[in-house]
């Protein structure tokens, strides 16, 4: 059974590389950082956010922005394991509402945020920067991007 507990600063090349397949394994994704540069912004996160890993060796993460529910930054190593589901309900834990964004290409993402309750409350306006932040506080690579929320 995969445990989801609290990152730590050992986790931090674990997450860092998770970011870095996704990246470019990913055809649409735009590179804004050098993959060096993951490693570091996920470490000032560390102090920045709630973060949960899941497994050891890490097998996903899930950073969120405690004071505002929102969540900035959540990958997993592979889809369709359930790791995912673990830490969203993590997250979910306590709370009555979480918001986050999640890219416009990004299908399967939002499938499964629809399966977990999360509904679209509309698109960053493009061609505009954006107001939002990702990857612990660096600027979106100007994807469109899907607010979804949550609430119980």
């Amino acid at each position: 059974m995969t445990e989801v507990r609290r990152a730590e600063p050992r986790d931090v090349p674990g997450m860092a590389s998770i970011v870095n397949s996704w990246i470019d394994d990913t055809e649409w994704m735009k590179r804004d950082l050098p993959a060096e540069e993951i490693g570091n912004s996920l470490r000032n996160g560390l102090s920045q956010r709630e973060i949960w890993v899941a497994g050891d060796p890490v097998q996903g993460y899930l950073s969120l922005d405690v004071e505002k529910a929102h969540i900035w930054g959540f990958y997993c190593a592979e889809t369709g394991a359930g790791i995912g589901k673990k830490l969203l309900d993590q997250a979910k834990a306590g709370r009555d509402f979480l918001s986050l964004n999640t890219h416009v290409p990004n299908k399967r993402a939002q499938q499964f945020y629809l399966r977990e309750g999360f509904k679209p409350v509309g698109e960053l306006d493009e061609g505009k920067p954006s107001t939002l932040v990702s990857l612990e506080g660096r600027e979106a690579t100007g994807i469109r991007e899907l607010r979804m929320e949550w609430h119980s």
